[in-house]
């Protein structure tokens, strides 16, 4: 029975060599030594597959104007796994992308039921000023959102609607509502957005739980060659985070996540009470037995935080050895977090100056 990835409900994959043989993703591996920049993220394949990698990186080397494009949902507060997100378009404008970033606040107020006078003030504080503060800039970078788009991108969604049809929805995402479709059919137009003043490969990084839109957009990419001649849509996948205590990492679930406007006694709360562990009941136990950092929520938060691979490493048989006990490994993730949020918080008032240079006009 083919796996079914519904993009606006909790998705959980455990097997994340067999979905990308389902859906036709390929291997990192493949693209690895072509990478000019090796960001961690791949090298330790938390980015585990993408689709069509090579035309950006043909397109950087032949010095040829490349996109990468993303989408943010204004649903709540902005958390670890939304940094990932963002350390991905940092890596990709880094590489030369002009980088475009939508507020899908439209589908936030079809999907999450949210007040609309609320969507751009979350997608404002929680995302766009985060994203400034963690290293995006503005020179190659336009904010925007789906309820204010210009003309032209409102009128995509509507030419992509005739390019496929309710059985074909219906077969990619399951139970319909018009709200969702609507919603479908939006995403493929921003998908497509930086191509329509010309033809450029566009890059979009996505959580695996985004694949229906990628594999939607880039069907109908083909479907629209004659009128608009795009070029077929790149992608990268990562895989998802998990909340603290396993399960869906969430917004408007506290005990779930790290947020990065959190205090440092808030993490340390957090994780001390909410991390799972890996490791034994007892001490004695842990240092017979040994944990099992590979389902250990602390460890996998340090693979985005430490950048250092022997450091990393020896954590990581440390603690399987049971030589580092849960209770150590937990107030290491808690001094790399708070490190790191103390420097991004000040970063992220000073962004305040700087949101003006960002957002479409």
């Amino acid at each position: 029975m083919k796996t079914r990835i519904d993009p606006w409900s909790s998705t959980e994959i455990k097997d994340y060599e067999k979905i990308s043989k389902e859906f036709g993703i390929e291997k990192i591996d493949s693209i690895l030594k072509s990478l000019p920049k090796k960001h961690h993220y791949f090298t330790r394949k938390l980015i585990f597959g993408h689709k069509s990698l090579q035309t950006i990186l043909d397109a950087r080397k032949s010095k040829k104007p490349f996109t990468m494009l993303t989408g943010l949902m204004p649903s709540g507060k902005f958390h670890l796994g939304h940094k990932m997100v963002a350390d991905e378009m940092i890596y990709f404008q880094q590489l030369g992308a002009e980088c475009y970033v939508v507020a899908a606040d439209i589908e936030a107020y079809l999907t999450r039921n949210i007040k609309r006078d609320k969507l751009k003030q979350l997608a404002t504080e929680e995302y766009f000023l985060n994203y400034i503060a963690l290293g995006l800039k503005p020179k190659k970078t336009i904010f925007y959102f789906q309820s204010t788009g210009p003309k032209e991108y409102m009128n995509l969604s509507k030419y992509v609607a005739k390019k496929t049809t309710f059985n074909e929805l219906k077969s990619i995402y399951g139970n319909l509502t018009p709200e969702k479709i609507i919603s479908a059919l939006t995403q493929v137009a921003d998908i497509l957005y930086p191509q329509l003043d010309k033809p450029k490969p566009v890059v979009v990084p996505v959580g695996i739980d985004q694949l229906p839109h990628i594999n939607l957009a880039r069907d109908i990419s083909s479907r629209l060659k004659s009128e608009y001649n795009f070029i077929l849509p790149s992608a990268t996948f990562h895989k998802l985070l998990p909340g603290l205590k396993q399960g869906k990492m969430s917004s408007s679930d506290p005990t779930s996540a790290i947020f990065l406007s959190d205090s440092e006694k808030e993490v340390e709360i957090k994780i001390k009470k909410y991390a799972f562990s890996g490791g034994q009941e007892t001490i004695k136990e842990h240092r017979e037995k040994g944990g099992n950092p590979d389902i250990d929520v602390s460890y996998q938060y340090l693979t985005l935080f430490e950048t250092n691979d022997n450091k990393l490493k020896k954590i990581y048989n440390d603690y399987k050895s049971g030589k580092l006990l849960t209770s150590e490994l937990k107030q290491i993730l808690i001094d790399k977090i708070n490190s790191f949020l103390k420097k991004h918080q000040k970063n992220k008032e000073k962004a305040k100056n700087q949101l003006d240079k960002f957002i479409q006009k």
